[in-house]
């Protein structure tokens, strides 16, 4: 989900500085025989390239605190860990890059051309929300992999769920754990979230929640 509204949000900006580049600098636009001083409707555009910034944004924002919230229920839980250090350590270094550059991205918008301040104020909330939820989740210990009778939840930079239902076949490789599942789907989440003296456990209290003629386990002998 993270990655995905990353990449949209990278459609959406290269329009988004193009036209502040042609409003701020009152460049010529050929095509419209006018000039980006007197580009028709650009107040709206604006505001409308701010407001869709901010919505994918507001989407992340609640898919991440919701899933924050629901693993630090610790008594729903089967099994409920904090995240592995190093994964921590990488989670709000993620975070950090992204809030510079969508500080650096909204400065630099604003700074080209102030009538683009809602672009630029959509980013800048991201940018406030990133720290804080890094903040949080370093210090209430929110970074979590939490574990039911009916799904995983991996609640870090973004949050992964994975459903029991139609599962076949676990198995980790390399960097991940795979879930595999009826008509040809497959899930993962990274091992590292794991940390590494509680593997065992954790492998453990998976195969307690399902039903072992129906899904096989790889790293069973």
């Amino acid at each position: 989900m993270n990655r995905a509204i990353n990449v949209i949000l990278l459609v959406i900006l290269f329009p988004t500085m193009l036209i502040s580049i042609y409003v701020g600098m009152d460049l010529p636009i050929t095509f419209l025989k006018t000039t980006g001083e007197f580009l028709p409707y650009k107040s709206e555009i604006f505001l409308g390239l701010g407001l869709l910034i901010l919505l994918l944004l507001l989407r992340r924002t609640v898919r991440r605190w919701m899933g924050m919230r629901i693993v630090s229920q610790k008594k729903k839980f089967k099994w409920n860990q904090e995240v592995s250090r190093s994964r921590k350590k990488r989670i709000i270094t993620y975070l950090g890059l992204e809030a510079v550059a969508m500080f650096s991205v909204g400065y630099a918008i604003y700074s080209v051309s102030p009538e683009a301040w809602a672009p630029a104020l959509a980013l800048i909330f991201g940018v406030v929300d990133s720290l804080l939820f890094a903040l949080v989740g370093s210090l209430k210990k929110g970074f979590r992999v939490g574990l039911s009778s009916k799904a995983l939840i991996v609640a870090d930079r973004e949050v992964t769920l994975l459903y029991f239902t139609g599962l076949r076949k676990v198995s980790p490789h390399q960097q991940s754990v795979y879930f595999d599942y009826v008509k040809d789907l497959q899930l993962s989440f990274p091992i590292d979230c794991i940390q590494k003296n509680k593997l065992e456990e954790f492998y453990t209290a998976l195969e307690e929640q399902m039903n072992p003629d129906k899904v096989y386990f790889s790293w069973k002998k």
